[in-house]
């Protein structure tokens, strides 16, 4: 194992009936709040009350910015900067899932630089002077709630990138497992695909069998895959939602990669390009992507003669996998992956969202643009095109 500094700053305040706690957490790191949400889902369950009640009740200062798309637009977090600066506000409250939290994590880095924040997106500007950000999870699936990273579309560019820093950690995360009763079925099997997505990412790490970090992460996908369809089909089953939601936030909160040298992201750095220009759901383009360019691996493996390690190690614990051929092992691991989403009534080819082939070329660019995407195997512009093709 690799030299780490085990960090994980996030106070989680987990469980019903918890949500009083809220000022408190508040006012220890500011007074003045920005109040960002998406649309209309939290004034429907009442939680946008409950909120304002809170905040009122202590006489906390706040402004409301809402509308926060699911692929969250560097238009929002423009906004987010405006209603701070013009409002002296000193903190960030994020009510949503990680689409919203996403959306304030950009807004906290872009408050005190003078340029525009599309330019953290980009590489051209460092985290520097933040505001704290908090948050209350309604959506089990990206793991924002506990770690410092950002994807952020722009729609006149059609790309969606992601940036983050360690300062951008929120400082606390209220996470109800009730509060997500109310989530659709297939949003709850897309956050769900999400989160088996962030853990097979840093799974795929290397050809070596990487111990613990390796063992958590199989814990979580036997974890998720044994949940996932209990919360799709009893929405209030409070123990499956409990599970869905600790596992989201542990996926990708570094916990599963330290010791390890990085994960791989060749599927979300992908599928990053199909819903910047389509904006379909994110959990959705990983389920027809992910097996694609595992398969991809595979085969690349096959021809250069490398081990299996990952995808045998993956196939027997935690699919009960078994065979003395190993190739034949390594296919049935991905197909039982591909049958999990499967269950979960994920689409299977980019058709299915009404994604055809005729900017394949230009999703491959976008996502080779830095030169190679991945680490289990650098994917070039070409490789990229091939996986795409095959996904439509």
């Amino acid at each position: 194992m690799l030299n780490f500094t085990y960090n994980i700053p996030t106070k989680i305040i987990f469980g019903k009936d918890e949500l009083g706690r809220l000022p408190k957490e508040i006012l220890l790191h500011g007074n003045r709040v920005l109040f960002l949400y998406g649309k209309n889902s939290i004034k429907k369950t009442g939680l946008h009350d409950k909120v304002v009640s809170l905040l009122n009740d202590k006489g906390i200062f706040f402004k409301e910015l809402s509308g926060v798309k699911p692929n969250p637009d560097i238009s929002s977090v423009r906004e987010g900067i405006k209603i701070i600066k013009e409002n002296n506000l000193d903190f960030i409250l994020a009510v949503g899932g990680g689409s919203t939290i996403d959306c304030a994590k950009a807004v906290s880095a872009g408050v005190n630089y003078t340029g525009d924040p599309w330019d953290f997106l980009l590489g051209k500007a460092k985290v520097k002077n933040v505001l704290p950000i908090g948050s209350i999870l309604t959506l089990a699936a990206t793991g924002s709630e506990m770690n410092g990273g950002s994807v952020i579309s722009n729609e006149k560019t059609q790309e969606k990138l992601a940036f983050g820093h360690p300062l951008l950690v929120p400082v606390f995360t209220f996470e109800d497992p009730t509060l997500t009763f109310s989530v659709s079925k297939y949003q709850t099997a897309a956050g769900a695909t999400d989160i088996v997505s962030h853990l097979l990412e840093q799974y795929f790490s290397s050809h070596d069998d990487d111990g613990l970090p390796d063992r958590l992460t199989e814990a979580m996908m036997i974890n998720v895959i044994n949940y996932a369809k209990k919360a799709v089909l009893e929405p209030d089953n409070y123990e499956a939602r409990a599970n869905l939601m600790w596992t989201s936030s542990l996926a990708l909160n570094n916990l599963v990669t330290y010791g390890k040298k990085h994960g791989d992201w060749a599927s979300h750095g992908i599928e990053h390009e199909v819903s910047a220009i389509y904006d379909i759901t994110h959990g959705a383009g990983l389920a027809i992507l992910f097996p694609n360019v595992l398969k991809y691996y595979l085969d690349k493996d096959i021809a250069e003669s490398l081990p299996l390690t990952k995808f045998l190690n993956l196939g027997k614990n935690v699919f009960g996998i078994s065979n003395d051929d190993e190739k034949a092992a390594a296919l049935k691991t991905i197909e039982k992956i591909r049958d999990f989403f499967d269950t979960l009534d994920m689409p299977s080819k980019l058709s299915d969202e009404n994604v055809d082939d005729s900017k394949i070329d230009v999703m491959a660019k976008g996502a080779a643009r830095k030169g190679t995407l991945g680490y289990y195997h650098m994917l070039e512009e070409k490789d990229i095109f091939e996986i795409l093709k095959k996904s439509v």
